[in-house]
């Protein structure tokens, strides 16, 4: 039997990766984050543990329109906390409507691990988000009138302009 060695498909996002972490961390997985989010933590009540804690859920979310659903005992070990302490943090990350859980069950009926839907952080960043994007915009605004600008500001000394 025949075994397909065609490399898998390099995205662009994939490549930018590789260019700034090697080829070879980029290969063995990545994942997408909003930067906002963790710059915005404390106005989003994240702890650092619940940041960490996105970061593995992140890691795990593979596909759009799919939920990651790693296991408690999956981001405790690669933490070095313990289980319980995931929990915990989930169930507030809940609470303030950041992650739902879907409960998930085997096809004989047993408990599987839980998905986690990431809608509701989503939502609560975006405000954030567009203030930044805003924030962007109006210095790139500044920087091109700046550029076209025939004479430099005046600046003021002493009650007078520089050009007096």
């Amino acid at each position: 039997m025949a075994t397909n060695t065609k490399p898998a498909v390099e995205t662009v996002a994939d490549k930018k990766v590789a260019a700034k972490w090697t080829k070879l961390l980029a290969k063995a997985g990545w994942a997408s984050f909003p930067n906002v989010i963790f710059e915005r933590q404390q106005a989003l009540r994240l702890s650092p543990i619940d940041i960490n804690i996105l970061l593995h859920l992140a890691g795990y979310w593979w596909n759009p329109g799919k939920h990651a659903h790693p296991s408690k005992a999956t981001i405790a070990k690669a933490m070095g906390i313990h289980p319980r302490t995931v929990q915990k943090h989930i169930e507030e990350m809940e609470r303030w409507g950041y992650i739902k859980r879907i409960y998930r069950r085997t096809s004989v009926g047993d408990h599987d691990t839980n998905e986690y839907d990431l809608s509701g952080l989503i939502k609560a960043a975006t405000p954030f988000a567009e203030e930044k994007i805003a924030e962007r915009e109006n210095r790139q605004k500044e920087h091109a009138a700046s550029l076209t600008r025939k004479r430099p500001l005046a600046i003021v000394k002493g009650g007078k302009t520089g050009n007096d």
